[in-house]
């Protein structure tokens, strides 16, 4: 039987363009609504990335505006009322007219629930958000496709600290190198092989130019068998990743 005792998801960027077409537009929606003309384009969304969370963004953000407030009660106050307005415009966007998620990853889950593999969801996003999106894809009964939900409310610190995988293998109980996670951002991918878990890579649309230093294995997406480092073996009846190459990269990471 395989070591493999868990594939770990991150959400934002990883399961779906979310940071692009969810909650990018949720902000600028959240400005429009409170009267203000801040808008961030994609160009400036991904510089904000390096600042993980959206409060946390939000505040870094408000440096650039001389109409921001100066004082830290008033901008922590501002930045409380857009976020909670850019949650529900975010779980808006996810219903309708709705956000796909990245091709290939239903896929992969299917195999996983076909072959006994657990599941977890591991971000430090708000569980609110994680619903919307899940939700929109598999139902009131998302939950049950997962061993575990680890969201930003259960942890103190975000990505690229390690704590919410650190969680997630202690709700599991299971060893970091029994796990892979897949990832699209640095941070992302710092968070777990901080502890040692292997990670496969998955660039997004902000993290399409990145070099993943320490992943087990990086491509431009699930739903394909070319450009991967290391390479995937050609299977002209596949053009996707399979649970196959997630086992034999984990695998080789354990070796």
């Amino acid at each position: 039987m395989s070591g493999l005792q868990a594939l770990l998801w991150d959400v934002d960027g990883t399961l779906a363009e979310t940071e692009r077409d969810g909650h990018r537009v949720a902000f600028n929606l959240a400005f429009e609504s409170m009267g203000l003309s801040w808008y961030w384009d994609e160009i400036r969304y991904g510089e904000l990335l390096r600042v993980t969370g959206g409060r946390e963004r939000l505040l870094h953000d408000l440096h650039s505006h001389s109409d921001a407030p100066t004082s830290d009660r008033e901008r922590k106050r501002l930045t409380d009322t857009l976020h909670a307005r850019k949650n529900r415009f975010y779980a808006q966007l996810v219903h309708d007219p709705g956000i796909p998620l990245r091709a290939g990853v239903q896929n992969l889950m299917q195999e996983c629930r076909e072959h006994g593999v657990p599941m977890a969801i591991t971000t430090t996003t708000s569980r609110e958000n994680v619903e919307a999106l899940l939700s929109a894809h598999f139902g009131a009964s998302w939950q049950q496709w997962f061993a575990a939900v680890i969201c930003g409310e259960h942890v103190e610190h975000k990505k690229p600290d390690p704590e919410v995988y650190a969680r997630t293998l202690q709700t599991l109980a299971i060893a970091a190198d029994q796990a892979v996670a897949i990832e699209d951002s640095p941070a992302g991918v710092s968070a777990a092989t901080a502890l040692g878990i292997p990670v496969i890579a998955t660039r997004s649309f902000f993290f399409s130019g990145e070099c993943f230093e320490g992943a087990l294995a990086c491509g431009p997406g699930l739903h394909t068998r070319t450009g991967w480092s290391p390479p995937v073996a050609d299977n002209t009846d596949i053009h996707s990743i399979t649970l196959g190459d997630v086992l034999a990269w984990h695998t080789q990471a354990v070796a």
